[in-house]
């Protein structure tokens, strides 16, 4: 863990999902005041650090504003639902983005996944998440096209397959770096990126990739 790191107040979304949820521990062990939008609160203990703010969902832009009162950053996790038809992203940041501008936070961070965009080329990776997950990829591409447009500092990361493995701080990241179908990169990995790209910028307005 690095320290002289200037604390945070992080609001995370998508906190209660498999990867929100690393994302939400690990920023509580680096000390960061973390804010989980939880749809029903009692998801986190309080002892873990984290404070709980429902919200009801993409409508509720009242509930959001207040939740990003005082906020640094905020850290997108949200991913939909496996199979079917899904617009949680896109909807989301519908919401999001201006209400972010409307209260001045300016940092934003969020997992998208790569084959979206201009990655969704021919290679074998590409071909195989758009069979496999097609509707949470066209999710993610409606979505980024509106964090890119606005004036925030955002980051949109692109990881290909996720695994429900430990933490092991060996990735690698980069804008270019090669994804292929073997590719994968942990849950908890995936957050220690998102945690240290909230505590030092290193790609903002950029689309890096992560992988092991």
């Amino acid at each position: 863990m690095r320290h002289n790191v200037s604390k945070r107040r992080v609001l995370v979304l998508g906190a209660t999902g498999r990867t929100g949820r690393h994302v939400a521990a690990r920023a509580a062990r680096a000390g960061h005041a973390v804010i989980a939008l939880v749809r029903r609160e009692g998801s986190f203990s309080p002892e873990r650090g984290v404070r709980e703010v429902a919200w009801a969902g993409a409508s509720d832009t009242a509930g959001l504003s207040a939740a990003l009162e005082g906020v640094d950053v905020v850290i997108s996790a949200l991913g939909g639902s496996e199979t079917g038809v899904t617009t949680v992203c896109t909807d989301a940041m519908h919401t999001l983005v201006p209400t972010m501008t409307a209260a001045a936070v300016p940092r934003l961070i969020v997992v998208s996944a790569h084959g979206a965009r201009e990655s969704h080329d021919r290679s074998l990776y590409a071909r195989a998440v758009w069979s496999r997950v097609g509707e949470k990829m066209a999710d993610k591409e409606t979505m980024e096209p509106l964090i890119a447009a606005s004036g925030l500092e955002w980051t949109i990361v692109r990881p290909p397959m996720l695994r429900d493995s430990p933490a092991t701080g060996r990735y690698r990241t980069g804008e270019d770096l090669p994804i292929r179908l073997w590719h994968f990169i942990g849950r908890a990995d995936l957050a220690d990126f998102l945690v240290r790209e909230a505590e030092e910028p290193q790609y903002v307005r950029r689309y890096p990739r992560i992988r092991r």
